[in-house]
């Protein structure tokens, strides 16, 4: 007679991945998305009620990511179901989906060096254009690249002490960068209020404010996921040998810092470039 106890038990440790359950969430977020973009595209037209569109979808698409967030937290903490080939999966999608979101930015950086190395003529043969009055980056961009290096640092003592067991300094060191972070965001939104040139002002007003918007909003995803880890450590989700949640989270954040650093470089040289031309 078959043990059909024993024969269940060797089918499901036949191999040590998840199977994951049914589930209507993956779907939904992509119609929430392609609801979002629409959204967008009609609020920049200025079509009538593209401002509620775009409200009611990203409030559709932060519920469906909630719910099948949470389906994935209940799965790993609660049914134990992330085994160390599951948590290297995540850790290889996660390093795949920052490497898009270089791609993604690669493009802004690559319109903003063409447009700064070889300046056409519809802008004068010079850059930033003559009409344009660009921001110090000794004021506020100089403020915001201190307080995010900062938040590097103490994103990095969290990881250091989850993986040292220490619970008080993890706890501290993601309260810290989150509150970096809200600092950074408010920053960004005072910056852009005293900004003297606005999107639509020629090419160097799109570009700067296309890829301080996008990288702004990376950076308010990334407070998120940082408050949403520093509740699953409190809640003692993370251990020292399981934490890919809160890894993850932190390479985001990395990945969010070394792109303003590599944008704040760029802007800091053209400074010293457009000194250097009057002077002479």
């Amino acid at each position: 007679m078959i043990n059909f106890k024993n024969y269940n038990k060797n089918i499901n440790e036949s191999h040590s991945f998840h199977m994951v359950d049914t589930s209507p969430f993956p779907f939904m977020t992509s119609l929430a998305l392609l609801s979002l973009v629409l959204s967008f595209i009609s609020y920049f037209h200025y079509f009538k009620g593209g401002a509620y569109h775009f409200i009611i979808s990203f409030s559709i698409l932060v519920f469906y990511l909630f719910r099948w967030f949470s389906d994935i937290v209940v799965e790993s903490t609660y049914e134990g179901h992330h085994t160390f080939k599951v948590q290297q999966g995540i850790r290889l999608g996660m390093c795949l989906f920052i490497v898009s979101e270089i791609f993604f930015f690669f493009s802004f950086f690559w319109g903003f060096f063409h447009c700064s190395l070889s300046p056409g003529m519809s802008i004068g043969f010079i850059w930033p254009p003559l009409s344009i009055s660009t921001l110090n980056p000794f004021g506020l961009p100089l403020w915001n690249t201190v307080i995010l290096l900062s938040s590097g640092v103490t994103v990095t003592v969290a990881h250091r002490a989850i993986i040292a067991g220490e619970r008080n300094s993890t706890t501290n060191g993601l309260i810290a960068t989150i509150l970096y972070g809200i600092i950074f965001t408010f920053i960004q939104g005072y910056e852009y209020n005293n900004a003297l040139f606005s999107i639509n002002d020629s090419v160097f007003g799109s570009l700067f404010f296309m890829l301080t918007v996008f990288h702004g909003f990376h950076v308010l995803v990334g407070t998120i996921f940082l408050i949403v880890c520093l509740y699953r450590q409190i809640n003692y989700h993370f251990t020292r040998r399981q934490h890919v949640g809160l890894e993850a989270c932190i390479w985001y954040w990395h990945f969010v810092g070394l792109i303003w650093l590599v944008y704040y470089m760029n802007k800091y040289i053209h400074y010293f470039k457009k000194i250097l031309i009057n002077l002479l």
